[in-house]
């Protein structure tokens, strides 16, 4: 995909380092359409469909968790799961879409700017389940109902607790520069995954290049997904990652690995991840079906009990242990500019990690 141009008015119409300013709202907020209840008509239409194309940026355990409870509770459906990166997906549906080529229902993506793009395609359609009009906050969601936050997690550092001592373990992003880290940290690439290029984003923009610059002659491990990172460090492969989510941390240590996270003292960007359906989506039924499915109180409360990732659900309970987002410094990013910048960014990136 070449580089996007953005009129000097949708750049200066932003308010940087917002989410909810940027990706949900416009300066007048649109009324959103109505809600969407399940209704027997509905499951009906779905099951004459019988499957779901979802292309999925979570990990792929988490997406086919999904899909297996739909399965359970609306059977006769099936649920064909295509996982990949968030850049990888984003690039799929373009060369589809290019080639006229209709074949995904609903995705959805790490990287929020993703939403711009699509909306200002005109590839979503209209549809809020009723769970999110009822239980989400109203800068969850477009204003014009297109898509909604299926669920969020923070970019975090970790270490392997047998190669680091808690006393010496980094305490910030700062602390990864000190020259005992030199070839023993991981972290993700952002030509790959979306939470890896919205963080990459938000350190360049926070800490400037010359931080990752030096933090890229530490010789660091590079590796795809953000969730690789915390896998290399539980294997003992490394001793530190740089950048990746916090959830896969979390759940290591509750598996007894030796694993554990930290909030870096300048901040943790934040990752969210919308979900919308596609306006020519071949199963449009199922994929409302499936829609109001991944945002409903079980399946939310799932994401977050069996895999520490968070939901904005307000009946959603918080998962045991885990530090809710209130008590973490995060920083946010500004998708208008992640999209403005995407190119030139991974393409710096690449230079000058030699990657």
């Amino acid at each position: 995909m070449g580089k996007r141009n953005w009129s000097r008015r949708e750049m200066l119409g932003v308010s940087a380092g917002s989410v909810a300013a940027t990706l949900f709202a416009e300066p007048l907020r649109a009324a959103a359409p109505p809600a969407t209840a399940v209704t027997p008509e509905l499951i009906e239409a779905a099951r004459k469909e019988g499957k779901v194309n979802y292309y999925a940026a979570i990990e792929l355990n988490v997406a086919e968790r999904l899909g297996k409870m739909f399965e359970a509770k609306y059977p006769g459906m099936s649920v064909r799961v295509e996982r990949s990166g968030a850049e990888r997906i984003f690039q799929r549906i373009a060369q589809e879409n290019d080639s006229g080529i209709h074949a995904v229902d609903i995705a959805n993506s790490t990287d929020v700017s993703h939403y711009l793009e699509w909306k200002k395609n005109g590839w979503l359609a209209a549809f809020l389940p009723e769970d999110v009009i009822k239980y989400f906050p109203a800068d969850q969601f477009d204003s014009e109902g297109l898509y909604a936050t299926s669920c969020a997690w923070l970019e975090a550092i970790g270490y392997n607790t047998n190669l680091v001592k808690a006393e010496d373990a980094p305490k910030s992003y700062a602390d990864l520069l000190d020259a005992k880290w030199l070839g023993k940290m991981v972290k993700g690439h952002p030509s790959y995954s979306g939470a890896i290029l919205t963080t990459t984003f938000v350190l360049s923009r926070d800490l400037g290049w010359p931080y990752l610059e030096k933090l890229a002659q530490q010789k660091v491990m590079q590796v795809q997904s953000a969730g690789d990172p915390p896998r290399k460090i539980a294997l003992g492969e490394r001793a530190v990652m740089a950048d990746g989510n916090d959830y896969n941390v979390i759940l290591f240590k509750d598996q007894g690995k030796p694993v554990e996270v930290v909030y870096p003292a300048e901040g943790s960007p934040l990752i969210i991840v919308p979900s919308g359906v596609f306006k020519d989506a071949p199963n449009p039924n199922a994929a409302r079906l499936f829609q109001s499915f991944f945002f409903s109180r079980e399946a939310q409360q799932m994401m977050v009990d069996e895999f520490a990732h968070r939901s904005f659900h307000a009946e959603v309970k918080p998962r045991a242990g885990q530090r809710p987002m209130s008590e973490v410094k995060m920083l946010k990013s500004d998708p208008v500019a992640v999209q403005a910048a995407s190119e030139e960014l991974k393409a710096h990136y690449a230079k000058v990690f030699r990657v």
